[in-house]
């Protein structure tokens, strides 16, 4: 299978269509999958739906693509950095499902697992738990019950992620906090398409050390990619 692509419009050629599901690595402004959503963008696709733990900033990451209106639909657990976001939300421009952060992260796992629903207690007795399934279970060497509520799994047609660096064959390492939600963003696609930063030879990574088997990983493509820090503080010398 050709994995390796020129760049981000090639890779994503034949995926791309109105009202599709897209998962987004990316936590913070680290991580981002800057070279495909700047991709998305000039291929005008709309009415999109996107998994991602944020939506970016105003002109960076997923933020390029509310500038233009082509997403629908945001699945999040952090949203507070755009403003564009915050104006399209509550102007009801912009649908909105909040996740907790370690729910939205399990549910991309258990997509990318074939597991359609899972229990969990983050969210009992909250506005997360609304119109879900709740179930008790034992929890306790005595039976005492604990309520959990389902979630579902999160299957999209496509993931985008960015890594720090792959070999041929699609085998994905990340850098610190890009690690975060790349990896089961990248699983739970039907086509994942990773921007790497440097293809390496094949058998030319430590086996211990990738974090993302090929297995998962369809598309390839190098690139350069910007370093933005999302909060800056600093003090007097």
């Amino acid at each position: 299978m050709k994995k390796i692509y020129e760049n981000a419009s090639d890779a994503l050629d034949g995926l791309l269509t109105d009202g599709m599901f897209i998962a987004a690595g990316g936590f913070g402004l680290c991580g981002i999958p800057e070279l495909l959503l700047q991709a998305i963008k000039d291929a005008g696709t709309k009415d999109l739906t996107f998994a991602s733990n944020n939506a970016g900033v105003d002109d960076f990451g997923i933020g390029i693509l509310l500038q233009t209106k082509q997403v629908k639909k945001m699945i999040s657990s952090y949203v507070g950095e755009n403003a564009e976001f915050m104006r399209q939300y509550l102007s009801g421009e912009l649908e909105l499902e909040f996740n907790p952060q370690g729910t939205l992260a399990e549910r991309m796992r258990s997509g990318g697992c074939g597991i359609p629903g899972f229990y969990t207690k983050t969210g009992v007795g909250t506005v997360i738990a609304d119109g879900k399934e709740h179930k008790e279970f034992p929890t306790g060497p005595n039976g005492e019950m604990e309520t959990y509520i389902m979630e579902t799994g999160i299957f999209a047609d496509i993931s985008i992620v960015k890594a720090w660096k792959a070999d041929e064959t699609g085998n994905l390492v990340f850098r610190k906090t890009a690690r975060n939600f790349n990896p089961p963003a990248a699983m739970c696609g039907k086509v994942c398409i990773a921007e790497v930063e440097e293809i390496v030879p094949t058998g030319s990574l430590d086996p211990d050390h990738i974090h993302l088997p090929g297995i998962y990983v369809h598309r390839l493509i190098q690139g350069d990619h910007e370093k933005r820090i999302e909060q800056r503080t600093t003090r007097e010398g």
